[in-house]
């Protein structure tokens, strides 16, 4: 089973002072054992971007995509088209979350996708399970 991790959960797993430190620390370590870790090329772009404004420290960012993701999931059309339709469908999604969810729903290991966002429990007609951190 691949498990993909969004941007809230990268955060919040490499910025200690993050309030949903804890619960990504904790979710991560949990699933590291049984399940290969995913990234949209999406949410790779947004935790690099954070490390560019020095949020992060770009080393520790890459580190963690190196060491943890086992696959960068890339923005493709048929991505494009199904971000497209759940956008479409639920207006509060913001774009970058429905490429990223377009991501995790169309790829068949995908069985759960982890966020720090609880508009993406809204998000209905996906194949994959979505964890929020609490």
């Amino acid at each position: 089973m691949a498990v993909v991790l969004d941007s809230a959960a990268v955060v919040a797993f490499l910025d200690q002072d993050d309030a949903l430190h804890g619960a990504a620390d904790a979710a991560i370590r949990k699933l590291i054992a049984a399940n290969r870790f995913f990234a949209s090329a999406v949410t790779f772009a947004e935790v690099l971007t954070g490390a560019h404004l020095q949020h992060h420290d770009e080393a520790v960012v890459r580190g963690f995509f190196d060491d943890l993701i086992a696959k960068i999931l890339p923005v493709e059309t048929t991505t494009a088209e199904r971000a497209a339709q759940l956008r479409a469908d639920h207006k509060a999604l913001r774009m970058p979350d429905a490429l990223i969810l377009a991501a995790a729903d169309g790829h068949p290991d995908v069985d759960l996708i982890v966020t720090g966002d609880a508009g993406f429990r809204t998000v209905r007609g996906l194949s994959c399970r979505v964890s929020l951190l609490r």
